[in-house]
């Protein structure tokens, strides 16, 4: 049985930062790509970032480009998401994802390529 956990969300000040963790078991972590999305009160899902089996990256938007990065650790079966200079409007809860796919396909953000989900993490900063 697979089973993810995310952890490391918190309350921060604009401007702070944090690093999520998410810890897969039950699958074999090394040869599959994973994701982190996120959502908001009252928004859609939405994909922030994706990295392959081998460490290629992939980032859904603008917003997070320079400020959000994903990586792995596959000795830990581990997935990061460290994320700085944090804006209110990055509240939201954050899910890691992952599956049999090797690869951030092109539509990686849309979520249809993973099979498995946590339970989330929330993040809220504060202006």
């Amino acid at each position: 049985q697979v089973q993810v956990v995310e952890s490391g969300g918190g309350l921060v000040q604009a401007g702070g930062s944090l690093r999520l963790s998410c810890t897969i078991s039950g699958l074999t972590f090394v040869n599959s790509a994973m994701g982190w999305f996120r959502q908001a009160p009252g928004k859609e899902r939405e994909g922030v970032s994706c990295i392959s089996k081998f460490g290629y990256t992939a980032y859904n938007t603008d917003s997070v480009k320079g400020r959000f990065t994903i990586s792995r650790d596959n000795a830990k079966n581990t997935l990061y998401l460290q994320v700085n200079s944090l804006k209110p409007e990055d509240t939201a809860m954050y899910y890691c994802a992952a599956g049999a796919y090797a690869y951030c396909s092109g539509s990686w953000s849309l979520g249809s390529q993973f099979n498995y989900w946590g339970q989330g993490t929330q993040v809220t900063v504060s202006s």
